[in-house]
């Protein structure tokens, strides 16, 4: 990884922090785990929804919602099947 691929990751890992630790750990299981391989599609579907609401957020995640956006909506999926 170069330096600004370094900065990038530690930067998003600060961006995932969402002050509920339970959001904390799938946005930053996903960061750590499928970032680095991600196609560049996929790293704008995570940056899309590292810009939603918290609120919003752990509505998709317990599945009390889905995001409109159907990318957002597999991502979201995708997540949630990511082992601890």
């Amino acid at each position: 990884m170069t330096d600004a691929d370094e900065l990038e990751f530690k930067r998003l890992r600060w961006r995932c922090r969402r002050g509920m630790r339970e959001l904390d750990q799938l946005l930053v299981r996903y960061l750590e785990r499928e970032w680095q391989q991600a196609s560049e599609s996929e790293r704008g579907i995570f940056l899309r929804l590292l810009e939603t609401e918290d609120d919003k957020l752990w509505r998709w995640f317990m599945g009390h919602e889905t995001a409109t956006d159907a990318e957002i909506a597999q991502l979201v999926e995708y997540i949630g099947t990511l082992p601890p």
